[in-house]
């Protein structure tokens, strides 16, 4: 049965790639993009430069004409290497038939490659990596949020104690409208950004031509100068400047939603100049009023339109905590579907939009997780101490993954890959050196989420792989079970039985306990299995594949990639009568009810083994996930011995 699946699997992928590969029309992807992928990056501007500055943050440089030109130049440079170079023009070349982020770029590093030590190690990276944007989807939200909201106190100081409230409630309207589906929001974010980066620029032009001495920082020299002043306090204040590049993660995430020509052209035309205009803006402003250090981006403003600057730049924080938000549910619902998280409840908010959906757990864990660093942490200050370190994280495991990558798939040189990824590596390795002194004072946060989440994926997966492991040991495969029914007058009852089974060779442990029980079967049996694909989608047209074994029953194989909704009646409803000749309108689904039971044999250690159980017992359910019909789905109940 694999082998013949090899061939199908190969016409999966190339119709995959193809019917994926439009987007649509390019100005309103670009538009799009703004208002979702530029979301982080965009605005950075409310903080980044502040951090290096303040009296009260952590490694902070006197404010002087040198430092603020090298801390510019650093910012530009930065830019340019980070995200123009890396992820434009280099990382977004490992797709996975279009999509992107840590996972895609994780999943294709699979097949044997992944059980060699080398790539077992990538793949468990490639894991640690993904675990860290969790934490990032929570610092996220609430540094962004404060960050508008501290903006009132340049209006007045009689806000200074409602900052954290009035955060912590827009926070909350925030993850209270996620089930309402973002398409109704989603259309709004795209031309609100544009105004966002618009005056981003103005403020900025505005503020250079009081002082354009500041575009003295275009000269990279002045960047190696800000070392050689400032020796190692210096080189930590790299690890504020990083805060202008977080959102390059996003960049590559977000790929498959819009296609890298529109990311692009949205960096290039406008996002990019009028960030760049916002850091030199605000450069200006401090070398003509270094007492502005506490807050630079609100004091390039006029007096009159600081309030609607401040509520601009909240409506553009909810925008950029939305776009990880969302993201965080696309890569929940990949890790779902790639076997390393339990089944979770996955809502579609779109009857259009497939990526649209709604996570609950994720949605309350990571308020919960934003409300707490709001209260423990209360200003931006204080929490741009944890921030950082989960994204250099997360960029230097994808330079890795991504060597990895050019090597086996893209056909890149040892050397080639070696000398392109060894240069990006530096500058991820010199920013996360820099964010690791951040770790007493708060960096340890997304470090304690990435190991606990590391651990839920790790033994989910080893655990799936155990328990598949026990029950080969006892199965029978289809066409010995389907010989022993040709021949044995077992009594078939009329009617269509659909046996759900992990493993597309043997016969579902429900099947073989039905007949030992009862000693009736359907006339019609159909054994079917799930396949999720280490690619992101697959024509509804080429999911679904059926052979014909002895006793007539049907295997069926349903693909999925990793970003499709897994529907399975409405699959075979569409599409079984003419790939099987049965019609599945009334069907019976019926499906295996696994109690598993800790023991001490080899395989994980006893309490891997508990925790193990403890997810599957929370796991969604088989019949909710795959959306069986509940008036016509059965359980029958298989112990497990792990």
């Amino acid at each position: 049965m694999s082998k013949q699946l090899r061939p199908e699997n190969a016409d999966l992928r190339d119709v995959s790639h193809e019917t994926h590969d439009t987007h649509g029309p390019l100005g309103l992807l670009t538009l799009g993009a703004l208002g979702v992928v530029f979301g982080d990056i965009g605005t950075s501007p409310l903080y980044a430069i502040k951090e290096s500055f303040h009296h009260t943050a952590t490694h902070a440089i006197e404010v002087n004409s040198a430092n603020v030109l090298g801390l510019l130049s650093l910012i530009l440079y930065s830019l340019i290497l980070v995200i123009c170079v890396k992820y434009l023009l280099v990382i977004m070349k490992a797709d996975n038939h279009g999509e992107g982020g840590i996972l895609a770029l994780t999943s294709l590093i699979s097949g044997e490659d992944s059980k060699q030590g080398l790539g077992r190690f990538m793949v468990l990276a490639g894991l640690f990596g993904a675990a860290l944007l969790y934490g990032d989807g929570m610092i996220t939200p609430a540094i962004s949020v404060l960050a508008a909201i501290e903006g009132t106190t340049e209006v007045t100081d009689s806000l200074k104690p409602w900052v954290a409230p009035i955060a912590i409630g827009i926070l909350v309207a925030l993850f209270l409208v996620q089930r309402r589906g973002t398409a109704s929001m989603g259309k709004a974010f795209g031309p609100i950004m544009a105004l966002w980066f618009s005056v981003l620029a103005v403020l900025g032009v505005t503020n250079i031509i009081g002082e354009p001495s500041v575009l003295k920082a275009l000269n990279p020299l002045y960047a190696v100068q800000f070392f050689l002043d400032n020796g190692a306090q210096g080189f930590f204040v790299l690890g504020s400047v990083f805060l202008v590049v977080t959102g390059g993660e996003a960049l590559y995430a977000d790929m498959g939603h819009f296609g890298r020509k529109p990311i692009v052209l949205a960096w290039y035309c406008l996002a990019f100049p009028s960030l760049l205009l916002a850091y030199f803006g605000q450069g200006a402003l401090l070398l003509a009023h270094p007492e502005y250090a506490h807050s630079p981006f609100f004091n390039m403003a006029p007096r009159w339109a600081l309030v609607p600057l401040v509520m601009l730049a909240t409506a553009a924080t909810v925008i950029a905590s939305q776009a990880l938000i969302s993201g965080a549910f696309s890569m929940t619902k990949q890790a779902v579907q790639l076997g390393y998280l339990p089944r979770v409840r996955i809502l579609q908010t779109s009857d259009q939009a497939e990526g649209q959906i709604y996570v609950p757990v994720v949605n309350w864990v990571l308020l919960l997780g934003c409300i707490g660093l709001v209260l423990g942490f209360k200003t931006t200050t204080n929490l741009a101490a944890a921030y950082g370190l989960a994204v250099t994280g997360t960029m230097a495991i994808t330079t890795i993954l991504f060597y990895r990558v050019a090597t086996t798939r893209l056909g890149w040189s040892r050397t080639r890959a070696g000398i392109v990824c060894g240069a990006f590596l530096l500058a991820d390795a010199g920013f996360l050196g820099a964010n690791i002194p951040k770790i007493p004072a708060g960096g340890w946060f997304p470090l304690i989420v990435g190991l606990l989440l590391l651990l839920v994926l790790t033994t989910w997966f080893a655990g799936r792989k155990l328990m598949a492991e026990r029950i080969a040991a006892t199965d029978i495969s289809i066409e010995e079970f389907g010989s022993r029914l040709a021949t044995s007058g077992i009594m078939r009852g009329p009617g269509v039985g659909v046996y759900l089974g992990s493993n597309a060779v043997a016969a579902p442990k429900s099947l073989v306990s039905q007949l030992q029980h009862s000693g009736v079967l359907p006339e019609n049996i159909c054994v079917l299995t799930v396949a999720n694909e280490r690619i992101p989608h697959i024509s509804p047209n080429e999911r679904l594949k059926c052979t014909e074994g002895p006793g007539g029953i049907k295997r069926i194989v349903c693909h999925y990639g990793f970003t499709d909704e897994i529907d399975v009646p409405s699959l075979l409803e569409e599409f079984g009568m003419e790939r099987t000749g049965i019609s599945f309108e009334q069907a019976t689904y019926v499906i295996g009810r696994e109690t598993l039971r800790a023991t001490d044999r080899a395989g994980m250690a006893l309490w891997r083994e508990r925790f193990f159980i403890l997810m599957v017992r929370n796991a969604n359910p088989v019949d909710l996930y795959f959306k069986l019909p509940p008036t016509r789905t059965v359980e029958i109940g298989v112990q497990i011995e792990l």
